[in-house]
């Protein structure tokens, strides 16, 4: 059986961030993911956490002003020092939260110089990254981020992602496969999914185009989470949607597709 995890970036919304936790255990999680950890302090998260008896799933290494398009430090030439503190930063908030996978973004493409450079740089920090992580017990993911929500991002295909993952080692670095990005670019779903399961190591769900919860766009979720079932898969499946009304209201589908919120 699938287990689903309740991203506190987008449900419960409703609340402040620190209230989320308690909304998510009340709606039936036992786990959470979430983006950002330092704006929010390291204990109060874990404080949220006991509090509530929810496990952490993953989170997001540091990245700049996100609101003001920075989306990490590894392929700017000028952010090696940058890079390395929010990886040894990932790295201290999960041996204190607990979570075993961390999402390290690649960050924007500069017009100024040829793509190739700057992905072959971002796979070389990555392999550090990924080093330096394993010594904390913790595997780095990264995931294509389509070009409508996040323009000038580096990362601009699957395949960018399959070379960068292969490139570092796919045991060192995973691919977090989120369906919702990967339908907004190419689609091929299940083709796709299924070539590459072997190095996914998070996955990822919203409908597309309005990124709100299953059943409300053009993605046949119901195959798509019957198909990740019988892959095998074993870790979580975080829920990265908007809902298109409240949170409560969205989170029916889970029901409706036999599935269960804790796991």
């Amino acid at each position: 059986m699938l287990r689903f995890s309740a991203n506190l970036e987008f449900l419960f919304v409703e609340v402040p961030f620190m209230e989320r936790f308690a909304r998510a255990r009340e709606a039936g999680f036992d786990t959470v993911e979430m983006h950002w950890v330092a704006p929010r302090g390291v204990s109060a998260v874990a404080s949220a956490l006991e509090a509530n008896g929810l496990t952490l799933d993953a989170f997001n290494v540091e990245v700049g002003d996100f609101s003001k398009g920075d989306r990490g430090h590894a392929a700017d030439p000028a952010g090696e020092a940058r890079f390395r503190d929010s990886i040894e930063q990932a790295a201290e908030h999960a041996a204190r939260l607990g979570n075993r996978k961390v999402h390290v973004l690649a960050g924007r493409r500069n017009p100024a110089e040829p793509r190739e450079s700057q992905l072959a740089r971002v796979q070389d920090r990555f392999a550090w990254a990924a080093e330096r992580l394993a010594t904390a017990g913790v595997t780095p993911v990264t995931e294509l981020l389509n070009p409508y929500d996040n323009p000038g991002y580096v990362i601009e295909s699957i395949g960018d992602v399959e070379r960068l993952v292969d490139g570092v080692g796919p045991t060192r670095l995973r691919i977090e496969f989120d369906f919702y990005h990967l339908q907004r670019v190419q689609g091929e779903l299940m083709n796709t999914y299924r070539r590459l399961f072997d190095r996914v190591g998070h996955i990822q769900i919203a409908d597309a185009p309005g990124r709100n919860e299953p059943g409300t766009g053009e993605i046949d979720y119901r195959n798509v989470l019957a198909a990740v079932e019988r892959s095998g898969y074993g870790g979580h499946v975080g829920l990265e949607y908007r809902p298109l009304t409240t949170t409560d209201a969205s989170l029916a589908w889970i029901e409706q597709y036999g599935y269960r919120r804790g796991g």
